[in-house]
Parts: structure tokens; sequence; C-alpha cells
């Protein structure tokens, strides 16, 4: 093959190439692959451990006084602000005095948060979690919120806003076309 008909591959590889995008991140075989907690199927293990209350202290002060408002923060954040912290609060009281059962309300939040954001379960099934360990598996529950960012004291409305507003003032990366050899 003569170097015009060499040329003319290299071109066409060049223009059949589709446009870079620049993301200011070192290109490697790590960066290459989607992370962990975003591949579909796979579940991550909680932020934090089910006895791990001493990381978080007004959490804990919180739920052992008033679990009841402990959940309606989890509550708003999981329903997403269908549910508001006040009415989640409230029923969550409602049938923890009448039926001593609360836990049992509870624990479908446990298993609704973990299929929203992939989490294991563990250290057993979701309603053993609440029967045995109520406490402490609502202060998991916050601290796993707390870790994704979420401030529980101004509710889900808020957050949204708050997290719009980053995105709307973060830089984006130039894309860059036309680069190549």
């Amino acid at each position: 093959m003569n170097s015009s008909g060499r040329d003319d591959l290299y071109r066409l590889a060049a223009y059949s190439a589709p446009p870079k995008i620049v993301t200011g991140r070192p290109v490697s075989p790590m960066n290459q692959q989607a992370p962990i907690e975003n591949r579909p199927g796979t579940q991550v293990a909680w932020s934090t451990g089910l006895c791990g209350c001493c990381e978080d202290i007004s959490s804990c002060c919180l739920t052992c006084w008033c679990p009841c408002i402990s959940f309606g923060y989890i509550a708003e954040i999981i329903d997403k602000g269908s549910t508001s912290c006040g009415t989640g609060a409230a029923i969550y009281a409602i049938i923890s005095c009448f039926t001593c059962l609360g836990c049992c309300y509870s624990c479908f939040y446990r298993s609704k948060m973990r299929r929203e954001y992939m989490l294991k379960e563990g250290p057993c099934c979701d309603c053993l979690v609440h029967s045995c360990c109520e406490p402490c598996a609502l202060c998991q529950e916050q601290r796993e919120l707390k870790s994704r960012d979420f401030d529980l004291s101004i509710g889900w409305h808020e957050n949204m806003e708050r997290q719009n507003h980053r995105m709307a003032g973060a830089p984006t990366a130039p894309v860059v076309e036309g680069m190549y050899r």
C-alpha cells in the first residue's frame, strides 16, 4: 500500500471517531467502568453500621427521646415529599401509642429505602432489625440519608431546591470536537 493510501486510511479513521468529551479526569482502566454504586443490580453497604449511633449524637438523642420526629424526617425524604415530616411523625406516634407496633410501620420505610439506594439487607431482615433495634435502625437510616447529602431538618422540597441550586451554579466541562491526529 502506498503512502497516500495510508494517509487516506488515517483520515478516514479520524473522521469516523466519535467526538471526545473532556471531563477533567485522567483516563485509566478504573475510570472506564461505572462505579459500583451505579451498576444495575449491585447492592452497596450502608454508610455506617447499625450500632454506630455515637457517630451522630444529635440523631441518637432525637431518636431516643422522640422517635416519631426521627421517623417523620426519614419518611418525608423516602416518600420524596408526598408525606410531610409532621404527618409521618403523627402516624408513627399513633400506631406506637395504640398498638406498640410502630416498628412494623417503620420497617416498610427501611425496605423502601434499601430498594431506592440499593443497600444490602443486614444484619437480618428489615422487620427483625426494627423489632429488636428500633432506635438503632432509625439512627442508621438518618445517618445514611445525611451521608447522601440530605439535610433532614429542611425536608424533601428544600433539599431538592438546594440540590438544583448547586447544579445550576456548577461549572460544566467543555466539549472538545475535531482534535484528532
